[in-house]
């Protein structure tokens, strides 16, 4: 029978299989001895490895991703765990100017292998200073990977690949995903930076989806299909470095691109993939591409203003239904109140293969 687990659970796994294999990987940040231990991904590690190796930190971000890179320049590889992306900026220096430059700085003589976990995306209404995707600003800096997978398989096999590497690495969670279950196998794995994952296939569109959005991408290609779509869905899982090659690949095959973000779309990661899109494609053949994401405001708090804030499938499947007929006027899927078996948020679990 096919093993299963949820995201936070394959997140879990990969922390106490990494620290059971390798006495150097400590797990600190605020909340990780807490009985409700961050969504469940650090449960029981402190009774299991002891304070020394699992311990919680004071609030003060800048100090302690201090202390995690000092730890790291000694030899160990901390896994740094930032409830929250919005207060990693409080170590921005911390993580520009000292994690990522040490290695080039030293000509390779030092590294600094630490993992910053961190969580994005909406939940209860959590507003503008809790709710952030701040991804692209670490996308930008030379010497930081970014990663932001949204299966459990995935995470699990980035999360030990981004442990084991002798880089900085941000990790990126959207909360929403920790209960998305799917395939994880037992064993340890790595999946390699830099490659994305064809969830689904098609012809008609490519749908590309960033974290959570992957999943919101796969829900309107249910819609898209009553329409007679067929929309290919790629998650890129690796954000620097970014899988372009295969980004292009189904690009060249539909001519159209929809980039949907977990962030704003100004400078974002959504106009990364979609100038280097063009870039690569331009003459080769005609393109349509658009990008979703935040409105280029601060995150709001209630839940109706949040439900026009953030994409959803049935407006990704609507802006993909778009490109496709080249119009502009609206069309939108049927609530799914009005049809039968339409996807409702819980619907969507990863049956693999990949």
């Amino acid at each position: 029978m096919e093993r299963r687990l949820t995201y936070a659970e394959a997140i879990r796994e990969a922390t106490l299989q990494e620290m059971d294999r390798d006495p150097s990987v400590v797990v600190m940040g605020l909340g990780v001895e807490d009985p409700r231990p961050i969504y469940g991904t650090t449960r029981g590690l402190a009774e299991r490895f002891g304070a020394d190796r699992v311990f919680n930190t004071p609030l003060a971000e800048e100090g302690m991703t201090g202390v995690a890179i000092g730890a790291a320049l000694a030899g160990l590889r901390p896994i740094h765990v930032h409830i929250r992306m919005d207060f990693v900026l409080l170590a921005m220096n911390q993580l520009v100017n000292i994690a990522a430059k040490s290695r080039y700085m030293s000509g390779g003589a030092v590294s600094v292998p630490i993992v910053v976990r961190s969580i994005i995306g909406r939940s209860w209404g959590q507003g503008a200073q809790h709710s952030q995707g701040l991804h692209a600003l670490f996308m930008h800096i030379p010497g930081l990977k970014v990663v932001a997978p949204s299966t459990p398989y995935d995470a699990k096999g980035t999360l030990i690949q981004s442990i084991r590497d002798d880089n900085p690495v941000m990790f990126v969670e959207h909360r929403l995903l920790h209960g998305v279950t799917g395939p994880v196998p037992e064993i340890p794995y790595t999946v390699p930076f830099g490659r994305a994952r064809v969830l689904a296939e098609g012809d008609d569109v490519t749908i590309v989806g960033i974290s959570h959005m992957a999943i919101e991408a796969l829900r309107a290609r249910t819609h898209l299909e009553r329409a007679g779509i067929g929309a290919e869905v790629i998650d890129p899982v690796s954000l620097s470095p970014l899988d372009m090659d295969s980004i292009e690949v189904s690009l060249r095959k539909t001519g159209r691109l929809l980039v949907v973000d977990c962030g704003w779309t100004t400078c974002g990661a959504s106009a990364e993939i979609a100038v280097q899109s063009m870039e690569r494609l331009q003459g080769a053949r005609d393109l349509r591409i658009r990008r979703l994401g935040f409105a280029p405001v601060a995150c709001p708090t209630t839940r109706p203003l949040e439900d026009l804030f953030y994409p959803d499938a049935r407006r990704i499947a609507s802006a993909a239904y778009a490109l496709v007929h080249d119009k502009p006027e609206l069309w939108e899927p049927p609530d799914a109140s009005d049809e039968a078996g339409a996807p409702g948020p819980a619907d969507i679990e990863f049956k693999g293969p990949f």
